[in-house]
């Protein structure tokens, strides 16, 4: 099994945690933000430098931009990859990606395959939200998440979705806009828009993203539903 070490100085990650440990033999490491303003003195214990090096893809969530910097310079030949979810900046991003292994997504649910085997098979299950519509008929009877967003965020909206639409006739109009709305409720902890910011506002992102996603299960359901009733 793929195993998988997160690394935190903050409140962030232990969403990911939740739901990642769920698929992957996974650690939670809380890390101590530096004081020093020289690189050389940031210490990370032994016993989080042994879970580390023994993972497959080290995730940070570190929001002190030299101790991420430090967790990828020191373990970037150690794990097959590392996923840098909190980083500020494109000149630091082009910095930690100037390692082959390194990715640092705008949000950490659009990840989606690469091609190599051990990344794949990871963001098969964590990543960009997939689900699939069962049906009985042409009426809702289970929701199938694929491969859920890190923080959680897709099974709560298809948990939404099971308790309002389970029985009834696919809507394809309603049913994706009220993923992306449900999407809004959550806690999602992805960046809000800034004032006076070019930036799109990633919460946003994360709300199309699951709107897509139930979108793309309605037109996999509904050929489904033509090409039975063609055999018919």
């Amino acid at each position: 099994m793929i195993k998988v070490a997160i690394a935190t100085d903050g409140p962030y990650g232990d969403r990911a945690y939740d739901t990642i440990k769920k698929e992957f033999d996974t650690k939670f490491i809380e890390l101590e933000q530096p004081t020093s303003m020289f690189m050389d003195d940031i210490e990370i214990p032994e016993e989080n430098v042994k879970q580390i090096e023994d993972a497959n893809i080290l995730i940070t969530y570190t929001t002190h931009p030299d101790l991420t910097l430090e967790l990828v310079e020191r373990f970037a030949d150690k794990v097959d990859w590392i996923i840098v979810a909190a980083w500020r900046g494109d000149g630091f991003k082009n910095q930690l990606e100037s390692h082959d292994n390194i990715v640092c997504p705008y949000i950490m649910c659009e990840l989606e395959e690469n091609g190599n085997p051990i990344f794949d098979k990871f963001v098969s299950d964590i990543g960009k939200p997939k689900v699939v519509l069962k049906l009985d008929g042409n009426k809702l009877k289970d929701i199938v998440v694929l491969r859920s967003s890190p923080c959680g965020s897709t099974s709560f909206v298809s948990d939404f979705i099971k308790e309002n639409y389970l029985g009834k006739k696919l809507d394809p109009e309603n049913l994706p806009t009220e993923a992306g709305l449900k999407l809004q409720h959550y806690p999602c902890r992805a960046a809000k828009m800034r004032l006076f910011s070019d930036e799109e506002c990633k919460k946003e992102m994360a709300s199309g993203l699951h709107r897509d996603a139930f979108e793309e299960a309605i037109a996999f359901a509904n050929r489904r539903l033509e090409n039975r009733n063609l055999k018919i």
